[in-house]
């Protein structure tokens, strides 16, 4: 297979995306659905708030008593209650009375204003704070003032949230107010994820002549979790096809609804992912123009998508990023795939090979703008440049040199306090 033959990222990615569909929708309870896709809209069947209520510590009187109220002037009124949060007061605010009032309570009839205790001669900053027979009041008020109406925020019959919005805490809060304690939500994927290779060990054993230890599937499970997808971590599989078979049925047994892999998609003489994949499923594509991760195997098993990353640590998680990423956001029912990018002045002169390609980077700010530092060795072993990396620094295909000053996009991993 020629350079030519190879596919270019966005063939590649698209080709993944179009093997994977939304998956089905389930009811959960609230908090389980934080960070995940509503499958239908969400009607109020409540008004927010429920009743007037008093948005400040203060009085509810009746505006038209404080007309000319002033710190020189200030009008007395008759205190006949007290009302807290929760509380409900049988009492009617008359002219010339008023009714002690906390944030939140319900507005007893009759009031159509509240004055904060501030603009009173109570000494509300008393801890005991007994209720006064009579109050001071310094300024005049408006009906209406600091008190919250029903419906101000939500009327009941409207549609609040539509299907497809994502749930943050925020969403979360307002479906508790109106009494929501199930959602309809996207099903989470079930990613299973198998490391392959004789050369790999357990994290928890020795290192022994030869071997490593598998951080590949701990990084993948990672990015997995990270995305709000449940992993299914299917372990090592060595070099042989009947190991890797058994592997992902222990993944077709769990129910996995994407398999990723990594390692064993090259051209090695020990790479059997693909020739497992050419029996018992199908391969679309195996080498993609782009730099770290030109082997990739994409296809399914048994009717599973399946994506073969490369098996060099930084390679199969940069890939990961580019592929396996939106391949997964796609089955949660996002609709924004990518991270979020920005344009970032390259301090440095960069070489490429022509492939398009994705170097650990620091953005931080400058001025107005962003400037990009790579984080040193950009070879695919070195797991540290990513670890001191917010960036992945994007040079476009078929260019090989950009100059400093050059401008490339930076896909943002993280944002850090440098970044505002």
């Amino acid at each position: 297979m020629s350079e030519a033959e190879y596919l270019t990222v966005q063939q590649a990615l698209t080709a993944v995306l179009a093997g994977v569909a939304v998956l089905p929708a389930e009811r959960v309870p609230l908090l389980d659905a934080l960070g995940r896709v509503l499958a239908q809209d969400v009607v109020a069947q409540v008004s927010l708030p429920p009743f007037a209520n008093s948005s400040m510590d203060g009085y509810a009187l009746i505006a038209a008593d404080l007309a000319d109220a002033s710190p020189d002037n200030p009008a007395t009124l008759r205190v006949i209650g007290d009302v807290a949060a929760g509380a409900v007061l049988d009492v009617t605010v008359a002219r010339g009375t008023a009714v002690r009032i906390m944030t939140g309570a319900p507005l007893p009839p009759g009031a159509d204003a509240v004055v904060p205790v501030e603009d009173t001669n109570e000494a509300w900053r008393n801890r005991e704070r007994p209720l006064p027979t009579q109050i001071q009041v310094n300024r005049s008020v408006q009906p209406g003032d600091y008190i919250r109406h029903p419906g101000e925020d939500i009327e009941a019959g409207h549609t609040i949230l539509v299907k497809g919005h994502v749930l943050r805490p925020q969403e979360v809060g307002v479906l508790a107010s109106l009494g929501v304690s199930e959602v309809e939500v996207i099903r989470r994927p079930r990613v299973a994820i198998l490391a392959t290779g004789d050369e790999l060990l357990e994290i928890d054993q020795p290192l022994q002549p030869g071997k490593i230890r598998n951080s590949n599937g701990y990084t993948q499970a990672a990015q997995v979790l990270a995305l709000g997808a449940e992993p299914i971590v299917l372990g090592i599989a060595g070099d042989t096809e009947t190991a890797v078979r058994q592997k992902l049925q222990e993944g077709l047994d769990a129910q996995a609804d994407l398999f990723i892999s990594s390692a064993g998609v090259s051209v090695g003489a020990y790479d059997v992912v693909k020739a497992v994949l050419e029996q018992e499923g199908n391969v679309g594509f195996w080498r993609v123009r782009m730099r770290p991760g030109k082997p990739l195997a994409y296809g399914s098993y048994h009717g599973v998508p399946y994506l073969g990353l490369p098996g060099n640590p930084v390679s199969a998680m940069v890939s990961f990023e580019r592929f396996a990423r939106a391949a997964i956001l796609k089955m949660s029912g996002k609709a924004l795939l990518d991270r979020p990018t920005v344009q970032a002045t390259v301090r440095e002169e960069i070489h490429s090979d022509g492939r398009e390609s994705y170097l650990r980077a620091v953005v931080t700010r400058s001025g107005s703008g962003y400037e990009a530092t790579q984080t040193g060795d950009q070879g695919s072993h070195i797991m540290t440049s990513l670890v001191r990396a917010n960036a992945l620094l994007i040079v476009p295909e078929a260019v090989y040199t950009v100059v400093p000053g050059s401008q490339l996009t930076a896909w943002m991993l993280d944002w850090p306090e440098a970044i505002f």
